[in-house]
């Protein structure tokens, strides 16, 4: 519903570095609104601000953020003499790691999923990405034997504190799979 839109703006604005003007924006209500919901958000959870000032601090020291696997971005931005550009390469700083944690899982994700498809004989195929969406053509004698396997390989693979969650559609075209 509006609520979950709503939580998720937040939450994905915060992983882009959003500031309370983008995030008013976005959900359409005033900057200060924006910022007293940025301002709840950060004391319920102090340790992403923390870490959020951490990943600047590092990034300004080596002159790049890493993701989760190791994976490193420079971003020059951090050491440029003009303000706005040092201030966009704080923001890069914020959302790299993030950003580029997620998209090494979702990579991962589409290899290991790719290979299980093989390994198991299916002929269902992977047609394309979304975002943050795998789209898959099945087969409809596939469907009982395809779904579980994707979910627990694109599940399982890697192992953070907070487990990671699939959500699967079936339907005969992608909007009515949702």
């Amino acid at each position: 519903g509006p609520q979950r839109r709503f939580a998720k703006v937040v939450n994905y604005g915060l992983a882009y570095g959003m500031e309370a003007y983008g995030l008013g924006q976005r959900l359409d209500i005033p900057t200060e609104e924006a910022r007293g919901i940025l301002d709840s958000y950060f004391a319920g959870f102090p340790m992403v601000k923390e870490f959020m000032q951490r990943t600047v601090v590092e990034a300004k020291q080596r002159g790049y953020t890493t993701t989760i696997f190791g994976r490193r971005r420079l971003i020059t931005e951090l050491a440029s003499d003009n303000f706005r550009i040092r201030q966009m390469g704080e923001r890069m700083a914020q959302n790299a790691p993030v950003q580029g944690s997620a998209a090494d899982i979702f990579k991962l994700a589409m290899i290991d999923v790719d290979r299980a498809l093989d390994a198991a004989g299916l002929r269902t195929r992977m047609l394309l990405t979304v975002h943050d969406e795998l789209v898959f053509e099945v087969p409809l004698d596939e469907h009982a034997a395809a779904e579980p396997l994707i979910r627990s390989t694109m599940e399982s693979v890697t192992e953070l504190r907070v487990p990671l969650a699939v959500d699967v559609g079936f339907g005969p075209n992608w909007a009515e799979a949702k």
